[in-house]
């Protein structure tokens, strides 16, 4: 079995990534893509304009009597402001779909020969240093060195 985030070997039965932690387990929270999201305020936006643009100037002239200038006027900016608001959420649109959807891997750096040599065999006797060695201090060490003053 092999992590979905890094491509590394997992072991059976885990929850997490050992290398880079990502989660193993199956996800049951259904999550809106960024597509669906755009989709969906075009769509919207779209049909809520139409309903001001066309609503608008009906209840401007039946219940406010204001001339057919003003009227018009509303219409223009609403259709503009309807417009400019489609043209950049399609813009968006557009660059969220034309990035690549891999990551790119960095370049292979050239492997020199001498470096291919592997670490020389340790025999089966010789104990593995230990990286708290000579680093922490006995209280029968600390006994003979005296009373400081």
């Amino acid at each position: 079995m092999f992590c979905s985030a890094c491509g590394t070997q997992i072991a059976p039965g885990l929850s997490f990534c050992n290398r880079c932690g990502f989660s193993l387990k199956e996800r049951t929270e259904v999550k809106t893509s960024p597509i669906a999201a755009f989709l969906t305020a075009i769509t919207l936006i779209a049909v809520i304009g139409l309903g001001i643009m066309l609503g608008g100037p009906l209840t401007l002239r039946k219940d406010a009597n204001f001339g057919e200038e003003f009227i018009g006027m509303f219409m223009f900016f609403t259709f503009i402001i309807v417009a400019m608001t489609e043209f950049l959420l399609v813009r968006q649109l557009s660059k969220l779909t034309a990035q690549p959807k891999q990551r790119e891997l960095p370049p292979a750096q050239p492997v020199v020969p001498h470096e291919l040599a592997s670490a020389p065999a340790r025999a089966l006797a010789e104990p593995i240093p230990s990286v708290t060695e000579n680093t922490t201090r006995t209280l029968e060490y600390s006994r003979q060195e005296g009373v400081r003053r």
